[in-house]
C-alpha cells in the first residue's frame, strides 16, 4: 500500500486559512493564492491536494465551489469536501473534476445514504471523514464544521463503513487540529484495530518528518499536512522523501 503525503488547503471566503481545533473564531489567514499554492505543491512532487470548503462545511452551501473547480483543473488530483449534503452536491464536485469527494456531516448523520453512494459511485471516489473529539472517554463525531454534536461514535461508524466496502477514511483528532502538537498515534492505532481494512489518512497536529514516519509506521495510508507547510515548519519536498 502506498503512503500518500497530501498537502491541504482550507478555504474560507475564497482565502487560504487555518483554524485552531476547528474553531471558526480562531482563524489564521494566509496571503497565499490558492491556485499558486497548488502549483507550488505540484512542483514539489505532490500528487494529491486535500481541499476543504469551510464555509460549506458549516452552512451546507458550497460557497467556494468555483475555486475548487479551478483547483481541480490543476496538475494535482483533488480530494475535496465541505458542504456535501445530497446527491446533487456530490455529482457537482465529480463533474467539476474532483477525483475523490470527502463526506463528513452526511456520513455521520446519514450512513445509509452514504453506503448507497459507495455502491453507486465506487469506494475509490469517496473518502469518509470520521473527524473526532474525545468527550468523557468517548470518541464523538461532530458535524457541520465540527460545530454540532451527533450521537454516533467512532467505534460505531468505522466498522460499519468498513463492512459497507468503504476504502478511504480521513480521521482528524479535532483537539490537535492546527495545534502542531503531534498526531494522536493512540487514536490511529485504535482506529486500525476497529477497522483494519480501511485505508486511513491521519490529519491534525503533524509537525515534522518524525511525525510523518510515526504515522506511516502505524500502517496508515497517508497523512494530510496543513499548518506545518503553511507556517514553514515542514518542507513538502522533505516530507515527500519519506
Amino acid at each position: 500500500m502506498n503512503f500518500d503525503i497530501i498537502p491541504a488547503i482550507d478555504l474560507r471566503d475564497g482565502h487560504v486559512v487555518r483554524l485552531r481545533q476547528g474553531d471558526y473564531a480562531q482563524q489564521t489567514s494566509y496571503r497565499a493564492d490558492p491556485l499558486r499554492l497548488a502549483t507550488d505543491y505540484a512542483a514539489a512532487g505532490a500528487e494529491w491536494l486535500h481541499v476543504v470548503d469551510l464555509d460549506g462545511a458549516r452552512s451546507g452551501t458550497a460557497a467556494n465551489f468555483r475555486l475548487i473547480e479551478a483547483l481541480a483543473g490543476s496538475a494535482l488530483q483533488i480530494q475535496a469536501g465541505g458542504g456535501v449534503r445530497n446527491e446533487d452536491d456530490l455529482q457537482r464536485l465529480f463533474d467539476a473534476g474532483v477525483s475523490r469527494v470527502v463526506l463528513g456531516s452526511v456520513a455521520v448523520r446519514e450512513p445509509e445514504r452514504v453506503q448507497q453512494w459507495l455502491a453507486d459511485h465506487g469506494a475509490q471516489r469517496l473518502c469518509i471523514a470520521l473527524d473526532t473529539r474525545a468527550e468523557n472517554g468517548v470518541w464523538r463525531l461532530p458535524s457541520d464544521g465540527w460545530t454540532r454534536s451527533e450521537a454516533p461514535t467512532l467505534e460505531e461508524l468505522a466498522p460499519r463503513y468498513a463492512a459497507a466496502g468503504a476504502v478511504h477514511v480521513l480521521c482528524t483528532d479535532i483537539h490537535r487540529d492546527g495545534m502542531l502538537a503531534g498526531p494522536n498515534l493512540a487514536l490511529y492505532a485504535h482506529l486500525r484495530r476497529l477497522a483494519p481494512s480501511l485505508q486511513v489518512q491521519a490529519s491534525g497536529g503533524v509537525r515534522d518528518v518524525t511525525d510523518i514516519r510515526a504515522v506511516r509506521d502505524l500502517g496508515l495510508a497517508g497523512v494530510v499536512l496543513g499548518r506545518s507547510l503553511l507556517d514553514g515548519h515542514l518542507d513538502l519536498s522533505a516530507a515527500l522523501a519519506c
